[in-house]
């Protein structure tokens, strides 16, 4: 623990990165003026990461800022002793689990193989960004409760095999522990699937009192893990099989689980033998499978998967923790790994699985009286030694936003986000001052991520934007090219994104951008089947505030709650144009198709300031803010 706290030290120095912007940086209920049940409420309900808000990674985040302010050295901090805690959690359950697996195991070597799992996790370099980049504290604080569920049940289950007690304390540890997890992030759903696996390789359904199976842990799995999953499932299954869910990916369904059988594969690796290019944050630029011979490696990744699911089936009895491992291993990748349409890659998503890889490596290195003591013992020193020095690398990268951008650009150069990246660094280090020596050196990255295939807006976006900010020219061939992208394909959100901060440079006085351009750019983003709800509130700010037509914005407005009817926001934009305009009838009808969970998602200050304003005998001036 305290050789990882002198690794991730270095980091502790950079900057924010990424999503760590819409969900911390520019997330303003994360900073309440003062403290009270509904601010908490709001910061609580405020991230853009998940329909389910994941509030206590929220809470923590303004803990945070409560505590120390928008520094992100104590952020990250606090990640890595979140990471460390994790790491006790890690080591009491590998103990038992070891035990579990072989009950006369001695005591000093469960100590020892332990040690040296919980060590190596600790250090590995694929569970870096789930440490440093300040917003995946959500993936290491749903892990903590994860591993509290486990170890909860774990225990529970060897006192009923030990005395024939210990059932409730492994039914309630499971199910509260996976609770709170959830309002952390949703993976940590998963708990009960890896206690199954668990109950499956190591306790086999049996308890003390006659070896014969208990049924109450059957009926345990079917109140934690069967139901809520039916519930999960039939929730899901519309969007995933409606077309339009699939319209701002570069992917369909088919090609997303073909690809990710590469990806996991990829993992392995990543995991076991890291390199810079595996490990480089940004996979962007990772080719699509479009067939099982598109490329070649598709078919051969599923052969491999399918080939370390049948020899964990073969293995279980005489090796129940390789079997474990690796059950684990692809129980942790089916939620972000399968059918759910998120992006293709992150590292953080090893988090818990890059264990289960441990959990079947180390122990055969590590077995006393194995054959071949001395290439066991080198092969896994050699492993820690790589997998120190390349998190120390990393580590030390990341302590300098600038120092952090290129060396992402050298270990992933055909990724147009690294490259735009390096680009946005620069630009945010020079403070828009043309005599900045960082100046000149954001052109050079932005056009390189421009001429990348697959490229998003964002390189387009990020020119014209610095050149407006700087009262210089702007190329006609940016927004030639901006536009044509959003013509070619559905946006997704970083072409969101990107219109959204060019509305606000313009609204806010910025930026001097040509309102025919801009209005292209707009109505060539809406030329699809599929329209955004987050364009068209956009278009209607811009149409709003920077070219003063308030029926036309009205429409655009009303245009995006149509297209999103779930996202309450657009409504709450709606209904405040409508008071402001005199609109008041119109605008307490709208208010009314706010649902009551809508209305928990939009926090009590709002819905107070809405009440208020829209009461009888005001005149809805009040709405406007």
């Amino acid at each position: 623990m305290l050789l990882t706290l002198a690794v991730y030290w270095p980091g502790l120095y950079g900057g924010y990165t990424f999503d760590d912007y819409p969900n911390i940086v520019d997330n303003s209920a994360l900073r309440p003026a003062h403290v009270d049940i509904k601010t908490l409420l709001a910061a609580a309900l405020s991230s853009p990461s998940s329909q389910f808000k994941r509030p206590l990674s929220s809470l923590t985040f303004t803990a945070n800022w409560l505590l120390t302010g928008t520094d992100p050295f104590w952020f990250k901090l606090t990640n890595v002793l979140i990471h460390l805690g994790n790491g006790v959690l890690l080591f009491w359950l590998t103990r038992r689990l070891l035990r579990a697996a072989k009950p006369g195991i001695e005591p000093l070597h469960e100590m020892w193989v332990a040690a040296l799992i919980t060590g190596g996790w600790l250090l590995l370099p694929v569970n870096l960004t789930a440490v440093l980049y300040v917003v995946q504290r959500m993936e290491s604080l749903g892990n903590l409760f994860v591993l509290a569920a486990l170890l909860g049940y774990v225990r529970g289950r060897m006192r009923m095999q030990r005395d024939g007690r210990g059932f409730w304390g492994a039914a309630i540890s499971l199910a509260v522990f996976t609770a709170i997890g959830f309002t952390a992030k949703e993976d940590a759903a998963m708990a009960p699937f890896y206690a199954l696996l668990i109950e499956w390789l190591l306790f086999h359904g049996r308890s003390y009192a006659d070896q014969r199976r208990d049924h109450r842990i059957d009926w345990l799995f079917v109140v934690v893990l069967l139901l809520p999953g039916v519930i999960g499932l039939a929730w899901l299954l519309p969007g995933i099989m409606d077309p339009v869910t699939w319209a701002t990916r570069d992917f369909t369904l088919s090609q997303r689980l073909m690809t990710e059988a590469r990806i996991v594969m990829d993992y392995v690796a990543w995991i076991i033998v890291p390199t810079p290019h595996g490990l480089s944050f940004y996979h962007d630029d990772i080719h699509i499978s479009t067939g099982l011979l598109s490329p070649w490696t598709t078919l051969a990744a599923m052969a491999g998967i399918a080939a370390l699911i049948a020899f964990a089936l073969v293995v279980r009895k005489r090796l129940p923790l390789v079997a474990l491992g690796i059950a684990l291993f692809f129980a942790g990748q089916l939620m972000t790994g399968t059918v759910i349409p998120l992006e293709l890659v992150f590292e953080q998503r090893n988090y818990f699985p890059s264990f289960a890889m441990l959990l079947a490596i180390v122990p055969l290195l590590a077995a006393p009286g194995a054959a071949l003591p001395l290439a066991r013992g080198t092969l896994l020193g050699a492993l820690f030694a790589l997998w120190i020095g390349m998190t120390a690398l990393t580590s030390w990268a990341w302590g300098n936003p600038l120092r952090l951008a290129q060396q992402l650009v050298l270990r992933a150069p055909d990724s147009p986000r690294a490259q735009y990246e390096l680009g946005r660094t620069c630009i945010v280090m020079s403070n828009y001052n043309p005599d900045s020596p960082f100046t000149p050196l954001a052109y050079a990255p932005l056009q390189r991520a421009m001429n990348l295939p697959d490229s998003s807006i964002l390189p387009e976006q990020a020119l014209i934007f610095f050149n407006a900010r700087l009262h210089r020219p702007i190329q006609q061939e940016w927004w030639t090219r901006m536009i044509a992208r959003l013509t070619d394909r559905t946006p997704g959100v970083q072409e969101e994104s990107s219109l959204q901060a060019l509305t606000t440079c313009a609204r806010q006085g910025l930026c001097d951008l040509p309102k025919h351009e801009m209005v292209a750019a707009f109505q060539a983003a809406l030329n699809h089947h599929r329209q955004s709800g987050r364009i068209l509130q956009v278009y209607g700010d811009y149409t709003l505030n920077v070219l003063h037509d308030t029926a036309a914005a009205m429409t655009l407005f009303r245009r995006s709650v149509e297209a999103s009817p779930g996202e309450p926001i657009y409504r709450v934009t709606l209904v405040r144009l409508l008071a402001v305009t005199g609109h008041l009838d119109a605008a307490r009808r709208e208010f009314a198709k706010i649902r009551p969970d809508q209305r928990l998602m939009l926090g009590p200050s709002t819905v107070h300031q809405l009440v208020s304003c829209l009461a009888p005998g005001q005149n809805g001036t009040g709405c406007a803010n």
